[in-house]
C-alpha cells in the first residue's frame, strides 16, 4: 500500500535559502528548475522577495513565463516594481500574456505610462489586448478596476446540448468556473444557471426554460468597499459586474475582495496608528518623515495646548492641592485611552456595516456605558486617593473629575467617526492621534475646573 504524504506548509529555510543562491551563483540551471518545479508560484515568489535583485531577476527569466506571471502576482509590490523595471517591454508582454485580465491590468498599471503603451503594443493575442485596455481605463478603486474579463456565459435562446459544449470551450479559459451567467442576445444579464439543473435538464430544452432569474450583480463604478460588503453580506466567491444597461462586463471573485479588504485594513491600521499616506518599512527616511510627521506636529500642538491650560490653572499647585498636580498624567492617559476605545468600535462597525440607528442612540448608550466605567474606575481612585492623602474633598476631586473626563472622552469618540462617516470622510482617522490629543487637552481641562470648583480655590 503506498504511503500517503505529508501534507507539510513551506516553510522558507536558510539552508533552502542558500541552496537557491548557490545554484544561482553557480549558474545551476537545470538543478534550480528542479528543485523550485516542487513549490507552489506562491512560495516561489516567498523565496524570491529574500533574494537579492540580480538573484530574482536570474529565476524569474529561467522559468517559464506561466509559471512567473503568477509568481510576479505575489511578489511583494516594491520587489515586483524593481523587477519589472530590469524586465524589457517584451519580457513584461509575455508574463501578462499568461494571466488573467485583471491581474494583467494590475501589472501594467504600475509601469510608467510610455512603458505601459510599449507592454500592450507587443501583446499578441489582439482580444487579450483590448480586454486589458478597456480594464485599465477604469479607477482602481471601482468594480471595473477589479473584475477579470473571463467568465463563463450562456444565452437564453441556446438549447441545453449546445449550451454544454461551448461551456467546455470557455471554461478553458477561466481558472475557477464559480457560476454560469445568462444573458440576452444584447448581452444583457438575465440571470444564473444552475449546474444541476443544466446537468439534469433535457438535450432539446431551451436555457430560458431553466435558468434562476434572481441573481446578485454590481455596477462597474461601484466603489470596492461597497462590494466587498455585498460579497460578505451574502457569502458569494464571485459576482457579475455590468453597465448601467445592464450590460455584462465581467466579474469579481472572491480573492480580488481579500486584496481590498487587506488593504484597507492596512490603511486603516495606518491612520489609527498616526502615519499619513501608504508606506512601509522599506521606504526611505523622507518618505517615512512625510508620513509621519503630519500627526506628530498634531500632538505637539496638543502639548502646547495642555502647558497652556495648566498655566492657567497654576493657581491649584499650592499647598495641600499640589497632589493634583501627580495626577495630570493619569486623567489625560484616561481620556485618550477611552477616546481611543470608543473610536475603534465605532470605526469596525461603520467598516462592517454594523452601525444602524440615529447618532442620538449610540452617543446615549456610550454616555451610559462610559459612566457605569468611569464609577467603577473612580470608586477604586477615590479610596486610594483618600488612604493616601486623607483629604475627602482632594479625593472626591480627582474622582469626581476622573468620571466627567472618561463620559466627554466617550462621546466625543463616538461622535468624530461618525460624523466624519458622514461627512464622506474615513473614519479610521478618528481613531489615531486625533481623538487621543484632542481628548487629552479637554480631559486636562476639565480636570482641573472641576477640582477648583469642589476644593473652592
Amino acid at each position: 500500500m503506498e504511503e500517503e504524504k505529508e501534507n507539510i506548509q513551506f516553510e522558507l529555510t536558510d539552508e533552502l535559502l542558500t541552496q537557491v543562491e548557490v545554484l544561482v551563483e553557480e549558474n545551476e540551471d537545470r538543478e534550480l528548475q528542479r528543485l523550485l518545479r516542487n513549490f507552489h508560484y506562491a512560495d516561489i515568489a516567498e523565496i524570491l522577495d529574500e533574494l537579492n535583485l540580480e538573484q530574482a531577476i536570474y529565476v524569474i527569466k529561467l522559468l517559464d513565463s506561466e509559471t512567473t506571471s503568477d509568481i510576479l502576482m505575489e511578489l511583494d509590490e516594491d520587489n515586483r516594481e524593481k523587477v519589472l523595471k530590469n524586465l524589457t517591454a517584451q519580457e513584461i508582454a509575455e508574463e501578462v500574456e499568461e494571466l488573467d485580465t485583471d491581474d494583467a491590468a494590475d501589472i501594467i498599471a504600475e509601469l510608467p505610462e510610455e512603458r505601459q503603451q510599449a507592454v500592450i503594443a507587443r501583446i499578441e493575442d489582439e482580444e487579450h489586448k483590448e480586454e486589458i485596455k478597456e480594464l485599465l481605463s477604469y479607477e482602481e478603486d471601482t468594480a471595473g478596476g477589479l473584475m477579470a474579463k473571463e467568465l463563463v456565459k450562456v444565452y437564453e435562446t441556446w438549447t441545453v446540448a449546445g449550451c454544454l459544449r461551448r461551456i467546455r470551450g470557455q471554461a478553458k479559459e477561466v481558472k475557477r468556473v464559480h457560476s454560469i451567467y445568462v444573458v440576452t442576445k444584447e448581452e444583457k444579464l438575465i440571470g444564473r444557471l444552475s449546474l444541476k439543473d443544466l446537468v439534469v435538464a433535457k438535450n432539446d430544452q431551451k436555457i430560458a426554460d431553466i435558468y434562476i432569474s434572481n441573481v446578485d450583480y454590481v455596477y462597474d463604478h461601484q466603489d470596492a468597499e461597497e462590494i466587498a460588503k455585498v460579497m460578505a453580506k451574502y457569502d458569494l466567491e464571485a459576482i457579475p459586474v455590468v453597465d448601467d444597461n445592464k450590460t455584462l462586463l465581467g466579474r469579481i471573485t472572491i480573492d480580488d475582495i481579500v486584496d481590498v479588504l487587506k488593504e484597507e485594513a492596512e490603511k486603516d491600521y495606518q491612520m489609527a496608528a498616526g502615519i499619513t499616506g501608504d508606506v512601509d518599512s522599506d521606504d526611505s527616511i523622507l518618505q517615512l518623515t512625510r508620513a509621519r510627521l503630519p500627526w506628530l506636529f498634531l500632538g505637539l500642538i496638543g502639548g502646547i495646548g495642555a502647558f497652556v491650560i495648566m498655566e492657567g490653572f497654576k493657581g491649584l499647585f499650592t499647598g495641600e492641592a499640589i497632589i493634583l498636580f501627580f495626577f495630570t498624567p493619569l486623567i489625560a492617559a484616561m481620556a485618550g485611552n477611552v477616546g481611543v476605545q470608543s473610536s475603534a468600535i465605532i470605526v469596525q462597525g461603520l467598516a462592517n456595516d454594523d452601525v444602524k440607528g440615529s447618532i442620538n442612540s449610540r452617543l446615549l448608550k456610550e454616555m451610559l456605558l462610559a459612566a457605569l466605567n468611569g464609577f467603577i474606575l473612580a470608586l477604586f481612585l477615590f479610596i486610594f486617593v483618600w488612604i493616601f492623602e486623607r483629604e475627602i474633598n482632594t479625593a472626591l476631586a480627582i474622582s469626581v473629575s476622573l468620571v466627567a473626563v472618561i463620559i466627554v472622552a466617550g462621546l466625543i469618540g463616538t461622535f468624530v467617526p461618525l460624523f466624519l462617516n458622514k461627512r464622506g470622510i474615513d473614519p479610521a482617522i478618528a481613531t489615531g492621534p486625533f481623538i487621543t490629543t484632542s481628548n487629552d487637552i479637554l480631559g486636562i481641562l476639565l480636570y482641573f475646573w472641576i477640582a477648583k470648583l469642589i476644593l473652592g480655590i
